[in-house]
């Protein structure tokens, strides 16, 4: 089991910068590899960025590549999403996900374990 806790969502202007944290409790966090996941009002849910168990192999959405970097401490139990130069269509949820899987996946099927959300506003 493990419970996922995302915060540092809001508010902020087009080319300014958010960091997302996923505070993770349950056992044996450090080999599941997790992601990031962003949902629009009436849109499917998009993958940003995945990084696994390791933290030494990541990838991300061509959308958000260059901007966004995904990173964990597994000592802090915690999964980090760096998002720079925010662009109005970077609005939405962002979720974070884990899986019992030493890689990560872009796929929100294929991750059994999701947190509740945080909102990301960018104005223009």
């Amino acid at each position: 089991q493990v419970q996922l806790v995302e915060s540092g969502g809001g508010l902020v202007q087009a080319g300014g910068s958010l960091r997302l944290s996923c505070l993770a409790s349950g056992r044996t966090f450090s080999i599941y590899a997790m992601g990031w996941f962003r949902q629009a009002p009436g849109k499917e849910r998009e993958f940003v960025a995945a990084i696994n168990w390791s933290g030494t192999s990541t990838y991300y959405a061509d959308s958000v590549k260059g901007r966004f970097t995904i990173s964990r401490d597994n000592a802090k139990k915690t999964m980090y999403l760096q998002m720079n130069s925010l662009k109005s269509e970077d609005t939405a949820v962002y979720y974070c996900a884990a899986r019992p899987e030493a890689r990560g996946s872009r796929s929100s099927y294929e991750y059994d374990y999701w947190g509740q959300g945080t909102q990301v506003t960018v104005s223009s």
